[in-house]
């Protein structure tokens, strides 16, 4: 992504993905998702999302690549589990690079809505290894396996590449990830879908990074995550407020409470729940205005 185009914040559609384990209700996030099938993902910066303000309004994410200086370099999404995920893992850029994919899929979770007792899988066991993990999903005893994190509301953790890993029930994510789909399934408590295991234990790290990040109280905002392929921050305006925010990078904004309103050179982009402003260049400030509380992440991949 080149910092040489020019080219105004817009706003994105979000794409709705239908997993086995999603929900058909997102509400209070969306009145409607557009499918009466179970609904996991919702992807905010997607590929497919639909450009909705500007010149490119009605064209693909995609599509509008060159016209923005490249691919966008983040997949944020909005995670909806009313059952457990898969038990999978991802490869790194180089081991992606080795199995014919352009790159690999390092990610984070910021937790926005827990269930009492709610946890996700993050990580092995210590002393577990791939051989341990295929004999575990051979006699379904998988899950004893992975360590299992609590989580509450505003937890922030890092999903390094390599990162045996799982989600369950009674959690609302949002993931900043690389823009990426490269998923291997190492186990799916028997249900009829295709397993990725010899792909999976090939990438599978013993030991990564992988865990919770304490916050970073900064100027005017929260830090979250600082790590080589994204920077996540959580603003929270008061009423009546004017801020501006700057991105580095290429990033977007992401409506988490409140509405606002994000002034551009070229109009007004609501900034609400469950949808972002993408800012396709760095270097790059634009004015957020409120009328009410509103809290929103800031997503950038750094330049």
């Amino acid at each position: 992504m080149t910092s040489g185009t020019k080219v105004a914040p817009f706003s994105l559609k979000p794409w709705f993905s239908e997993r086995v384990w999603g929900k058909s209700d997102l509400r209070p996030w969306y009145d409607e998702t557009g499918t009466n099938e179970l609904v996991g993902e919702a992807w905010l910066t997607g590929p497919q999302c639909l450009v909705e303000t500007g010149p490119f309004r009605g064209q693909t994410l995609a599509s509008v690549g060159e016209k923005i200086g490249g691919e966008f370099p983040l997949l944020v999404k909005i995670l909806f589990p009313a059952d457990k995920l898969s038990v999978q893992v991802h490869p790194d850029d180089a081991q992606a690079k080795a199995m014919g994919e352009t790159r690999g899929k390092t990610e984070c979770w910021y937790v926005l809505e827990a269930d009492p007792g709610a946890t996700v899988a993050l990580g092995l066991k210590p002393g577990v290894g791939a051989k341990e993990v295929a004999a575990s999903v051979e006699s379904g005893t998988m899950e004893t396996l992975l360590e299992h994190v609590p989580v509450s509301v505003g937890d922030m953790l890092f999903v390094d590449a390599g990162t045996v890993h799982a989600i369950g029930p009674g959690v609302v994510l949002l993931e900043t990830q690389q823009t990426s789909d490269v998923t291997y399934r190492l186990y799916d408590y028997g249900r009829p879908r295709e397993l990725h295991l010899e792909k999976g234990l090939q990438v599978i790290k013993p030991k990564t990074q992988a865990g919770k990040v304490a916050p970073r109280k900064m100027e005017g905002f929260t830090r979250l995550i600082e790590q080589r392929y994204f920077v996540v921050d959580r603003f929270e305006l008061g009423a009546t407020k004017e801020e501006t925010v700057s991105l580095d990078g290429a990033g977007c904004l992401v409506g988490l409470t409140g509405r606002g309103v994000v002034r551009t050179p070229d109009g007004e982009l609501e900034l609400i729940p469950g949808k972002a402003v993408v800012v396709p260049i760095g270097d790059l400030s634009v004015v957020v205005e409120t009328n009410s509380e509103v809290s929103f992440a800031r997503c950038v991949a750094p330049v």
